[in-house]
């Protein structure tokens, strides 16, 4: 049978009904993706008083829970090329929703630890897959908007998370454990898991044209129903046949660019925003703010996080997201370092908000950007790949935080954090490559269709 065409079919697809649901239910993954992602930082100024737990000992905690996301990283990778991107997102948001269950009943920093550790493997597993869907169901003109739409949703778990803390775990002894038990209720997410459809592209690139072609008939007709007459696709290219990416084929040279790039992206981006997210609480808290307070005025400044992403889903497509991320990039550097070298609570929460607020709208530009940078059979290893190592980075992230901050102080960390957004935008700057052209093409591909439709 010849390919099914997935891209061209569905690059001339209207937004519809269908694309809002899907985004919808991959947003729900999303939030307690975001929701639980800080759960230890909200929980841990309460846990060195309750357990006596110390500034390095957090740091572990932080530092290996970024192994997990590694680790997670990549075997997501390999999950969603062999099982399929729907099975992969389903597998990889039950097992973070199972193991922040597991991290209720913690009975030591260790034991927490490893439930933390495990959480965490998910998570960054669930958020690897989940790009790479959304960057394969929806049209090239529109994926961007809808990959910020969904984190527009998502994000809200990380305010919520952060409010929840800030009500309930000062209560008691035992309430910090239901941030945790917060954080697991993702596994919801299987109740709408059936309404999604597997990626038409992952099985074109496996050499199932019957099933491709069948998941595009579905959707054609839901789309079709609503919106009409279907303008007809850009005709399709011949690919080479599927053959199994193996890690080395990143060091072929059109792979090799995108992943170290996109590796200098994702570490910087994740030392820069867990080192202000995972760490304000607990530092706030060694300066002399009440538990409390530390976690009230963290909740406060994640309430610009969703606008972020909704400013992201304005200028994503509009604009080369090259240098959008520059530009946010930048701003996150300077607001963050006021936000270290000021004591007032006004100006903490304003400037912290401001940082919440790009960061997010930044990850949103990230996850649109990376998948471009690879065609489908790269497109899975090296999004993993690459993303999995800036999680790893950050397992010496806290460890060099918790070394800044008990040798040269509080400010000191903030110079560090800020130093790498600057990297990390001038990396792109100099070296990213754009990709608005391209996702022109494939809209102007279909444009001629469209017109003869008419």
């Amino acid at each position: 049978m010849h390919q099914a065409n997935a891209a061209n079919r569905l690059n001339r697809l209207p937004a519809s009904r269908f694309h809002k649901i899907t985004i919808a239910i991959v947003a729900f993954a999303y939030f307690f993706e975001f929701a639980d992602i800080n759960s230890f930082a909200t929980t841990a100024p309460k846990l060195v008083k309750l357990w006596g737990i110390t500034v390095d000992q957090v740091a572990y905690v932080t530092s290996l829970s970024f192994v997990g996301m590694f680790i997670g990283s990549m075997v997501a990778s390999w999950i969603a090329d062999r099982w399929g991107r729907k099975r992969a997102l389903t597998l990889t948001t039950v097992f973070f929703g199972v193991f922040s269950f597991a991290s209720v009943f913690s009975w030591d920093i260790v034991s927490l630890g490893v439930f933390r550790v495990l959480t965490s493997a998910g998570l960054s597993a669930m958020t690897v897959v989940a790009v790479i869907y959304v960057n394969e169901m929806y049209p090239a003109a529109i994926r961007g908007k809808y990959q910020a739409y969904a984190i527009v949703i998502g994000i809200c778990g990380t305010p919520a998370t952060n409010l929840i803390a800030s009500a309930t775990v000062p209560l008691t002894d035992w309430s910090w454990r239901l941030v945790y038990l917060w954080g697991a209720i993702g596994i919801l997410y299987l109740f709408f898991a059936r309404r999604l459809k597997e990626s038409p592209r992952w099985y074109e690139s496996k050499g199932r044209h019957q099933e491709a072609d069948a998941v595009l008939r579905e959707i054609e007709l839901q789309v079709a129903a609503e919106k009409g007459a279907l303008a007809e696709p850009a005709p399709s290219v011949e690919e080479p046949p599927y053959v199994k990416a193996p890690l080395r084929m990143l060091l072929q040279k059109k792979y090799l660019g995108p992943t170290l790039l996109l590796t200098v992206l994702w570490v910087t981006q994740t030392i820069g925003f867990f080192g202000y997210s995972s760490w304000a609480p607990t530092l706030l808290a060694k300066e002399g703010f009440s538990v409390e307070k530390s976690i009230f005025y963290v909740a406060l400044t994640t309430v610009g996080a969703p606008l972020g992403s909704y400013l992201a889903a304005l200028v994503t497509d509009r604009f080369e997201r090259k240098w959008c991320l520059v530009a946010f990039g930048a701003v996150i550097a300077v607001c963050g370092l006021l936000y270290g070298l000021t004591f007032n609570p006004v100006l903490i929460v304003v400037f912290g908000f401001l940082v919440n607020m790009f960061e997010r709208g930044y990850t949103a530009l990230g996850y649109a950007y990376s998948p471009e940078l690879f065609d489908t059979r790269g497109r899975s290893l090296g999004t993993g790949f690459s993303y999995g190592l800036g999680r790893l980075s950050n397992a010496a992230g806290p460890l060099i935080i918790a070394t800044l901050y008990n040798g040269s102080g509080y400010r000191s960390v903030f110079f560090f954090i800020a130093g790498t957004w600057i990297l990390g935008a001038a990396v792109l700057a100099l070296f990213g490559p754009g990709t608005r052209r391209a996702r022109l093409a494939s809209a102007t591909a279909a444009a001629p269709q469209e017109r003869a439709a008419a």
